[in-house]
């Protein structure tokens, strides 16, 4: 099957993968777009882990501030290499987390940053809330694991569905810009300003 470049530069477009990659993707799947991007997003997931035990201690704190400074947001983002730092790539990326962060509002970083009593609370609180509501006993701790998970997808910024694509969470935009630019990267920490909100 004969693959167009317009549909390797679109592929490109969604996955951040490179040209050969795109190609062998859609070539590999006879042309089924959406079969390249899951081959891609899985193929990216395993790079991204073997690059994660790299050192990122280079890197850049993106400044941001939205709706004539009502919010502003501070993220620390971590590479590799001083190079890389500088990338357009790696900017990009570093900026996009911080809109992310201003839109919002994640408490943690991964959900292993989730306090284990604030987890037993809110399990407490779901639980509680199923039973109100009259749920069956056998099904309960169903219900309590789903909406504790909602909870995390909330409050987690790697677990946040991103704001410009809700198809990608931010862990998977951030393993297809690991992919990209080639070396590990690192949200090593965040704040974000809200005018009149009291600091934590």
């Amino acid at each position: 099957m004969s693959i167009t470049s317009k549909e390797i530069k679109e592929l490109r477009q969604k996955t951040s993968a490179g040209f050969m990659d795109c190609k062998k993707a859609l070539e590999e799947h006879n042309g089924d777009f959406e079969k390249a991007v899951e081959y891609l997003r899985k193929k990216g997931l395993a790079k991204a882990a073997k690059r994660a035990d790299r050192v990122a201690s280079e890197g850049v704190i993106e400044l941001y501030n939205h709706g004539d400074g009502r919010v502003g947001v501070m993220v620390e983002v971590n590479c590799e290499t001083d190079f890389v730092s500088r990338s357009e790539a790696f900017r990009e990326f570093a900026h996009e987390i911080a809109l992310q962060i201003a839109a919002l509002s994640p408490l943690y970083i991964t959900e292993e940053d989730i306090p284990e009593d604030l987890l037993a609370k809110e399990s407490e609180i779901a639980k509680e809330l199923a039973l109100q509501e009259g749920k069956p006993e056998n099904i309960v701790d169903r219900i309590v694991d789903g909406r504790v998970d909602k909870f995390k997808d909330e409050v987690v910024l790697l677990r946040q569905a991103y704001i410009r694509d809700d198809k990608l969470s931010i862990q998977e935009y951030m393993n297809q810009t690991i992919v990209a630019i080639g070396e590990n990267l690192i949200i090593r920490r965040f704040s974000r300003w809200a005018l009149g909100e009291k600091s934590n």
